[in-house]
């Protein structure tokens, strides 16, 4: 099951980074171009210039944004910007935010956690994207380290790890703490006492892991260890490509809110909105309604076992569309379970995007078609701005629903989920241990001769 290890993080100096806000960001598939821009301006120690650094037009095969991201590593480590720890420790991480007008403090504890294929120890729930995990493959080959998490939830109903890390950090400030774009609080501890982390240990040993976000550096740590295994690469320890940094945190605490991620759709060829009203009608109740604040309130007073969906075609034109019967999924979908076939997510793509819009697994994959937003008044303005043609609203997956799913061994559309607040990359980081021998995988060996070269010189 869950096999955790404390590990020697690398965090940012904070006698010479005063404000850690400035160098952190969100998890690098929530940052667009503007924001890398921001980012870069934020610091010239910030770690966007790793995770997400800026492409130039001579890239090659020497010199490129991972290349880049291994040299401001070594010269942030030189400088004195990045420490070491100088023991192995677990880090307590909470998180205090405010959310739909509630403030929350989530619990969790950063650990390295030992790698295993997606089944009964480790359960994704959605489904991942060739393009993001051949960029997070790139650069986790050339820097053989962690800087994003991975949002793991475990179910502890006792609050057994929680507790312990509450009597390790009573009484004692954050050792980091940073605010993100939204202003929540973001709080880092060391804990390096060893009979707390064996506590910790023994508390997950038996809990089977569900990832909340990051399946695609989960998929693609998985991938690498694969890679190294098979180029004869040996580990040294437990921080090496065997293991991954993952935040814990407990789905029996209060805190674990998910907000909807709403469609927005675009590059549609020859789009008849009469005729797509038209075909709407056989698998869905079309309600006409004023304006987005209507849809909205649907939405939040739906009863069980309704399926509601609001659609925006512009101007004056808002809808509330709802699903006929659940028996039309049955009919749309053969092989999967009655659980999967009910999500509002499986209905939308199912029973709208593929069959009236043409938007298909493939189109998804390409992402030609479906841009993804939080907040319902932007995905309005998109559509008003001329973008975009249409914009479909969501209710938010539960996180029962996410449970289940994951138990079934299935996958959710992408973009199913959006958990709040996300985890800050940059507050702490691992680097892996490996014995290097040759490798017969050309691009992993290339990336070990342009680290020799660097030392080297």
């Amino acid at each position: 099951m869950a096999k955790i290890f404390p590990f020697h993080g690398i965090t940012y100096s904070t006698e010479k980074i005063d404000d850690l806000s400035s160098v952190v960001t969100p998890p690098y598939d929530r940052i667009d171009s503007q924001d890398q821009e921001k980012f870069y301006r934020h610091s010239p120690y910030n770690i966007i210039r790793i995770i997400k650094g800026k492409a130039k037009p001579n890239d090659d095969d020497i010199d490129n944004r991972y290349t880049r991201a291994v040299a401001y590593m070594e010269r942030w480590r030189i400088e004195g910007i990045l420490t070491r720890a100088a023991q192995p420790a677990l880090y307590a991480y909470y998180q205090e935010y405010n959310a739909q007008g509630i403030t929350y403090l989530r619990k969790g504890f950063v650990a390295l956690v030992e790698l295993e294929p997606s089944g009964d120890g480790v359960k994704g729930h959605e489904t991942t994207l060739a393009g993001p995990k051949a960029d997070r493959l790139k650069l986790i080959r050339a820097t053989q380290a962690n800087f994003g998490h991975i949002f793991m939830l475990y179910s502890d109903p006792k609050r057994q790890a929680n507790q312990e890390i509450d009597r390790a950090i009573t009484g004692q400030e954050p050792n980091w703490q940073a605010l993100d774009n939204d202003g929540n609080r973001h709080m880092l501890w060391e804990i390096n006492n060893k009979e707390t982390i064996a506590v910790l240990q023994e508390a997950m040993a038996d809990k089977a892991l569900y990832i909340a976000d990051g399946h695609h550096r989960y998929e693609t740590a998985v991938t690498f260890m694969e890679e190294c295994r098979a180029a004869g690469w040996q580990t040294i320890g437990a921080e090496s490509f065997q293991c991954r940094m993952m935040t814990m945190i407990n789905i029996n605490e209060p805190g674990i809110v998910i907000f909807p991620t709403h469609r927005v759709i675009r590059n549609l060829i020859a789009f008849d909105r009469k005729e797509f009203l038209g075909n709407l009608a056989g698998n869905f109740v079309i309600e006409e309604l004023t304006a987005l604040s209507e849809i909205l309130h649907a939405l939040a007073h739906r009863e069980k076992g309704e399926h509601l969906f609001g659609l925006y075609m512009g101007g004056n034109d808002f809808y509330l569309l709802r699903l006929r019967d659940e028996q039309i999924m049955d009919e749309i979908i053969k092989d999967r379970s009655p659980e999967w076939k009910r999500l509002d997510v499986t209905i939308l793509h199912q029973a709208l995007l593929e069959p009236l819009l043409g938007i298909d697994e493939a189109a998804l994959q390409t992402q030609t078609n479906v841009d993804y937003v939080r907040d319902s008044e932007q995905a309005i303005a998109m559509v008003q701005a001329g973008s975009h043609q249409l914009a479909l609203i969501m209710n938010p997956t539960t996180i029962d629903e996410v449970r289940i799913i994951s138990d079934l061994h299935e996958k959710m559309p992408q973009k199913s989920t959006d958990f709040y607040p996300k985890l800050l990359t940059g507050l702490v980081m691992s680097q892996m241990e490996i014995d290097r021998t040759y490798s017969v995988n050309p691009s992993l060996n290339r990336a070990r001769g342009r680290k020799e070269e660097r030392t080297t010189d």
